[in-house]
């Protein structure tokens, strides 16, 4: 990076520093709400605003007096403004603040609101982080960074995320993380996920909830907590609905569009959401290795261009039937059909020295994928009584149909272009089918006005059937079957689980304790070898929550859960797939789940900075690793399970106002990863102890510039230091990115730009040693990309509608859709 770039980095980076670095002051403000029959307005919202801009200093809540009071406030003039659901705006005159004394403003009182709302539009605007008891929000929803993005992107820029090379999602430095879609599972494993949150407009998305330690009511899944996707709810009625388009440019073009609708009439509505989109990318991967065999050393220097040029078309369309005022039954339906087409060229040196070549070979690849999903989920909400008795009941149907045809040829060489042995030709295709079926049934009772009980069970089953064809053609003889390469794997799980959650509010702290127990029973069959892998185990999960205001600017909290990671079933699958024949990835069939135990204690001041400390424990860590078959001379990816790991974490969090029209956040997480084990205990390293870790951090900002009323400009910046990831070393990772929007037609169209990785920084270098091997990577994504954005927004606005989820979600997180 030259020294422009790092110090334009620099100086963003600082900006949310120079922010908060301002001393309070000592004065203090207080006073009291009532509403108009003089009673107290007990828990409203109110503001301290300097009288010459209104610019907010300070925010908080009345107590359950309608009392208030602001300190550390600095000599000036002020206005109180107070605000209640239901009620219209209250605002003080203006008052004088002293150094050391307190201010007290003569009571507000709060008018009833009008009744008439049907011509009225209310716009909230709403931080970008926001901190709530159990989770960390990020609010997509008319973010100008979320134009023309997808979710993968969208995801990169929460709090405490990241995304390596390959698309694996970390929440604060530890991989594992469950990913849900409307507090659903997804079923998808990691490489399907990715494809799934690539072609996901993230126009679409409301808001990214990070749950670091979720209750007993969650599946057990995802020892890193997990991240939920909200998509947007549509709350108006009639007909409306919303079109969006882009286009974009990179090294190469690609657009994306979506069209959501939603009508309601009487008891009855309908909803349907449509996407698609075309994308092309390149990937540059530079790899230097060496293979030790019996004191002999052989080196690579390998080059990868590779091309990925995917289309998405995915819809989901629903209905919803109040059969009475407290019943309503749904219907939801959703799919995709994704093709993709890659095309790499891998050329690699080979020699005895370094630097030194006496022979190479370039791999001309195609492989032709599609990817097709289908899902049905039927559900009921009942509303027993008025004090919050409820019942859910969601039935669910998942099928995935994929297909890949791959084409490799290999041309041998002598260092000066001369042919050294005869081409080799190989070619596989893999059809694989998943069926996921569950059905789950949450309830909820209020005991008393402090007390709630909630109980339920879920139970899942599901099968995948993967069949992997392989043929060779040597010395231009046709193809013939390669029974190395040809397998056949099925896996059959169920999953029974039931749980309880106790709740209890006492003045000032709430404690919620819960219980989950999962009895899990699978077979991995790999019908070609004639091998079977039988496991049943019965887990319980608790967890503990307890969260405490000290004050009306205090709050703490502590929260405890253990969590399971079960393999995905792309990484239990056998499977060899090529890059070269030095280079492949290949799944594991006889990993083990993870568990997880995670203890987070967090505070809260002012309502606004959030610090957290974390710590937790995970036996048999499945870990990805980089292997060499000494006798092939070739490195390969796979998944061991590594005896445990040990992580802590600080995470701070603190929105900032500069002023009315400048307004940002700042994220610093910094976290330790240390490993330990004596030799994986799915597979057999030659150097197997491994005892490493690293103290890392990742600090981030982002800054709102809101101007002439209908202008809105965004800037982020993103900074990951060098850590250790078991037997990986990964370098710093970098980027700003920034964009700017205008509202117009009353607010119903937008229009937005924006780029990603304005400078072109960001890379995945990384450094692998083990067996005795040195495995240095560098890879270049296409990560600087413009993206010009139009969205509208029509009909009329008086409906409110369901969050429409499904019971499948963990399940189908574990399935691959495509690239």
């Amino acid at each position: 990076m030259n020294t422009l770039k790092f110090t334009l980095f620099i100086f963003f980076c600082c900006l949310g520093i120079f922010a908060r670095a301002q001393s309070p002051g000592t004065g203090k403000v207080s006073g009291t709400l009532v509403n108009e029959a003089g009673k107290p307005a007990d828990y409203a919202t109110v503001s301290l605003l300097k009288a010459k801009d209104s610019v907010i200093v300070k925010g908080g809540l009345t107590d359950e007096k309608g009392a208030y009071i602001f300190s550390g406030v600095k000599p000036g003039t002020y206005m109180i403004k107070a605000t209640m659901v239901g009620y219209n705006k209250g605002l003080s005159a203006p008052f004088n603040v002293t150094e050391g004394a307190t201010a007290t403003v003569p009571a507000i009182k709060l008018q009833a609101a009008s009744k008439n709302l049907a011509t009225v539009n209310v716009v909230a605007t709403k931080p970008l982080i926001e901190r709530k008891v159990d989770r960390t929000v990020m609010n997509v929803e008319n973010s100008v960074l979320a134009a023309g993005n997808s979710a993968m992107e969208v995801l990169q820029r929460a709090p405490g995320v990241t995304v390596d090379k390959d698309d694996n999602i970390s929440l604060k430095g530890k991989q594992g993380v469950t990913v849900m879609i409307n507090d659903k599972l997804t079923y998808l494993s990691a490489e399907q996920l990715a494809t799934l949150l690539r072609s996901t407009d993230a126009n679409t998305i409301q808001s990214v909830e990070i749950i670091t330690n979720p209750s007993a009511k969650y599946d057990a899944a995802g020892s890193s907590g997990i991240i939920n996707i909200k998509l947007k709810k549509n709350r108006q009625s009639g007909t409306n609905g919303n079109i969006s388009a882009t286009a974009a440019l990179g090294k190469h073009f690609r657009d994306n569009s979506s069209l959501s609708l939603n009508h309601k009439q009487g008891d009855f509505n309908f909803f349907a959401n449509l996407s698609r989109g075309d994308n092309k990318h390149e990937n540059d991967i530079s790899i230097l290795r060496n293979v030790e065999n019996s004191g002999t050393s052989t080196y690579f220097d390998q080059k990868s261009e590779m091309t990925n040029n995917y289309h998405w078309n995915n819809y989901r369309v629903g209905a919803d039937w109040d059969i009475t005022k407290k019943n309503t039954v749904g219907v939801v339906a959703s799919g995709y059909y994704n093709p993709e087409f890659d095309s790499n060229y891998n050329h690699t040196f080979v020699g005895n020295q370094p630097v030194v070549f006496n022979m190479y070979q370039n791999t001309i690849s195609g492989i032709d994928q599609t990817y097709r999903n289908f899902a049905l989920n039927l559900n009921d909400r009942l509303k027993i009584d008025t004090a919050g008795q409820e019942l859910g009941i969601d039935v669910d149907y998942s099928k995935f149909r994929n297909n890949s045809n791959a084409q490799y040829d290999t041309y041998y060489y002598n260092i000066d272009g001369t042919p050294n042995a005869t081409p080799l030709f190989l070619r596989n295709q893999t059809p694989s089918e998943i069926t996921i079926k569950t059905a789950k049934a949450d309830y909820s009772l209020p005991i008393t006005k402090t007390v709630k009980l909630e109980t339920g069970f879920k139970l899942s089953d599901v099968k995948t059937d993967n069949d992997l064809q392989a043929q060779i053609n040597k010395n231009d003889g046709g193809y013939v079957n390669d029974p190395t390469l040809t397998n056949h794997f099925i896996y059959d799980e169920k999953i029974d689980a039931g749980y309880v959650n106790l709740s209890k509010s006492f003045k000032k702290t709430t404690i919620q304790a819960g219980l989950r127990a999962e009895y899990t029973s699978s077979t991995g069959d790999l019908v070609t070898t004639n091998e079977v892998v039988n496991r049943h185990y019965l887990n319980f999960f608790p967890s503990l929550f307890i969260n405490h205001t000290i004050n009306d600017k205090n709050e703490i909290g502590f929260n405890f859960s253990r969590r399971i990671d079960r393999p995905s079933y792309d990484n239990l699958n056998p499977f060899v797939y090529y890059l070269d024949q030095y280079t492949y990835s290949q799944g594991n069939p006889f990993l083990k789940p993870q568990y997880t135990a995670s203890y987070e204690l967090n505070y809260t001041y002012n309502h606004a900075i959030n610090v957290s400390f974390g710590y937790s424990r995970t036996t048999d860590v499945i870990t990805e690793i980089l292997l060499t078959d000494t006798v092939k001379k070739a490195t390969f990816q796979t998944n061991l399970n590594l005896r445990v790991q040990n992580a802590y974490n600080i995470n701070i969090n603190s929105p900032y106002t500069i002023a009315k029209w400048w307004t940002g956040n700042v994220n610093l997480t910094t976290f330790y990863l240390g490993f330990k084990s004596e030799g994986a205990s799915n597979g057999t390293l030659t150097s197997g102890q491994l005892n490493d870790g690293k103290w890392a951090y990742q600090f981030r900002t982002t800054n709102t510039f809101a101007f002439a009323k209908t202008w809105k400009f965004e800037l982020m910046t993103d900074y990951q230091s060098s850590l250790i990831y078991g037997y990986f070393h990964i370098k710093p990772q970098y980027s700003i990115d920034g964009g700017i929007s205008k509202s117009f037609l009353n607010k119903k169209a937008n229009i937005k730009f924006s780029v990603s990785d304005i400078f072109n920084m960001r890379k995945n270098n990384v450094l692998s040693v083990s067996q005795g091997n040195y495995i240095d990577i560098h890879q270049k994504n296409e990560t600087r990309v413009g993206r010009l954005t139009f969205t509208y927004n029509f009909g009329n606005t008086k409906i409110k509608v369901r969050q429409h989820q499904t019971g499948s979600d963990e399940e189908r997180n574990r399935v691959k859709n495509g690239n």
